[in-house]
């Protein structure tokens, strides 16, 4: 009876739930999905990590290259991050070229490195105007279930705190670069944006970390970035029914105190993968 109820009347289903103060998978409205992180188990890429949010799933390869600086930005490395939403994760996505909601995505994680100051572009230069880094980020998503801006940017941050890349000196008499492959640093990370996505039922219930049912079924989304001193990074709003200031200040909150959560994730996951090594 409920899996018909649920199949004809979707939208009648999560009201009947959400009158209770509650939603189908049994969280509470401002409740995030349990959040696992594995960190570095990408063997081939310069760093990694893996993130469950409930179902949704993402895993993010580090690909350090070396490159000639921009002519505008001579000092500068630069990071290049692309989401990938495959057929495999999702009946929704098709083959071919990047669908519009991965583009989006992308968009939103490069405003996001852009706004936070996570990676300084000039701690990237090796040698100014002749040599620097670019990172490439590749953000996968293996398995779909709602809420990918917030799992992509845990995996990214952690994937780039487990990132190290080979030392490089310029040889004086050839003006070839050489590298270290033995010798690596750490990059240096100087905050960690981490996001709280919203949805909006019936233009006035929030609910936090909503699942692929729960975001087909919204009036409005919405992304709250937040860095480990409280400051607001970005606010991420495609259209949607308009938010009182006092519903935005809500999920500032939340965001803040969820921030310090997932900072608190990466650091345990980061000193347990440092004792096994």
């Amino acid at each position: 009876m409920a899996a018909g109820f649920k199949t004809a009347e979707p939208l009648e289903y999560h009201r009947s739930f959400l009158k209770e103060n509650c939603r189908p998978d049994g969280r509470e409205l401002s409740e995030f999905r349990t959040t696992t992180l594995n960190i570095g188990s990408i063997s081939t890429a310069d760093g990694s990590a893996l993130v469950k949010m409930g179902n949704t799933t993402i895993i993010c390869g580090i690909k350090a290259e070396l490159t000639n600086p921009t002519a505008d930005a001579p000092g500068k490395g630069y990071i290049v991050p692309n989401v990938d939403l495959p057929p495999l994760c999702s009946s929704r996505f098709r083959p071919g070229p990047p669908g519009e909601q991965a583009q989006a995505a992308s968009q939103f994680i490069a405003d996001v490195i852009e706004s936070s100051d996570l990676i300084k572009a000039e701690d990237l230069c090796v040698d100014r105007g002749k040599l620097c880094w670019v990172l490439y980020c590749d953000l996968m998503c293996l398995d779909y279930d709602g809420n990918i801006l917030d799992a992509c940017l845990i995996a990214l941050l952690a994937a780039l705190r487990n990132t190290q890349l080979p030392e490089v000196g310029i040889n004086k008499e050839t003006c070839l670069p050489e590298v270290d492959l033995e010798k690596r640093q750490k990059l240096h990370i100087h905050k960690h944006p981490v996001g709280a996505s919203f949805c909006v039922f019936d233009d006035s219930i929030l609910i936090v970390d909503p699942t692929d049912e729960e975001e087909n079924l919204a009036t409005a989304h919405l992304t709250v970035v937040t860095d480990e001193d409280g400051r607001l990074c970005s606010v991420h709003k495609p259209g949607g029914t308009p938010l009182s200031g006092e519903k935005l200040q809500e999920c500032i909150n939340r965001a803040t105190a969820r921030q310090r959560e997932i900072h608190k994730l990466i650091d345990k996951v980061l000193d347990s993968v440092k004792t096994t090594q």
